[in-house]
């Protein structure tokens, strides 16, 4: 069309120059330090300025990916042709009432709220102190750890719709169960996320959290690159033990190994590539589905493969 302004103008209009970056290497912004470029990499800091550059992508015919902090993602080396959307430090505010209620903007992490409301002296989302990533991810997957879920503190979440509208979702239509939400379903987006949290002493749930972390890395390869949990957990099964009876703890493609110390993970040695991770996440299926009959299902999410 003629006069119409480039792709790159458009969204640095729309959040500023130091928010545009062009091929950015992937691997900078994942947890498993793989991935190649993305066209671009745009970080919004509001809701409004989201919109306008998702609503930029639609009327340029550039496909948009939306992320956190990139703790459950891989991404493929030849990167992703589209607009990378990042939900991060821009957009990470948290405000702490006097009776409990915290609002949390969609890209802060877990970990910043559960010490935030360890200094309120309230309790309740301790569980998520040592799971990475952010609220806004933890609302879509209902995020859980240690007896505990996202759907158990939450009163519910503001979104944005696959149409772009800003909708309140309670708790009572979010639909939560494990990793699994009706956001997620319906291509929505969080924006932010209001928790009712009970008081308490702020020693002992500092306590709480630092034993939940002793027992997190005392069983988690937490010192080697990883997207957390590979697979998710088949009904009636944990994916670890499956893995582990399967004889493939230390099983390696490349530079990524399924850890040693947690069967469960896939970790990245050193110097694994995407495809290194990918074929041993598919190695891990085959095995497992021959051996005892049993679908593992990848609870990383796969961009830019094409499977």
């Amino acid at each position: 069309m003629a006069g119409m302004k480039s792709l790159n103008d458009t969204l640095i209009e729309a959040v500023g120059a130091s928010n545009v970056l062009r091929d950015e290497p992937m691997s900078a912004h994942t947890t498993f330090r793989v991935g190649g470029p993305a066209d671009w990499f745009v970080t919004p800091g509001s809701a409004d300025e989201l919109r306008a550059v998702l609503l930029i992508c639609k009327e340029q015919g550039a496909r948009p990916y939306v992320m956190g902090r990139g703790s459950n993602l891989l991404v493929a080396d030849e990167g992703l042709r589209g607009v990378v959307v990042q939900i991060a430090q821009n957009m990470a505010d948290v405000d702490v009432a006097d009776d409990g209620v915290v609002t949390a903007q969609a890209g802060v992490t877990n970990a910043k709220v559960a010490a935030l409301a360890c200094r309120a002296g309230l309790a309740g989302y301790e569980f998520a102190a040592g799971i990475p990533g952010t609220v806004g991810g933890a609302a879509i997957m209902n995020a859980g750890a240690y007896d505990g879920e996202f759907r158990d503190v939450a009163v519910g979440v503001t979104c944005l719709t696959a149409d772009y509208e800003v909708v309140k979702v309670p708790a009572a239509q979010a639909d939560w169960s494990y990793r699994h939400s009706m956001m997620g379903d319906a291509g929505m987006i969080v924006l932010d996320a209001t928790l009712q949290l009970r008081p308490g002493d702020p020693e002992a749930i500092q306590a709480r959290m630092d034993d939940l972390a002793q027992r997190r890395s005392s069983k988690q390869p937490l010192d080697m690159p990883s997207a957390g949990s590979t697979f998710k957990r088949p009904p009636g099964h944990f994916a670890g033990k499956l893995i582990q009876d399967a004889g493939l703890q230390g099983h390696a493609v490349g530079g990524a190994m399924v850890s040693p110390k947690h069967a469960g993970f896939v970790v990245n040695t050193g110097d694994a590539t995407a495809n290194d991770v990918l074929q041993l996440i598919q190695e891990v299926q085959a095995t497992v589905q021959s051996q005892f009959g049993v679908t593992l299902e990848p609870e990383v999410r796969l961009w830019g493969f094409d499977l």
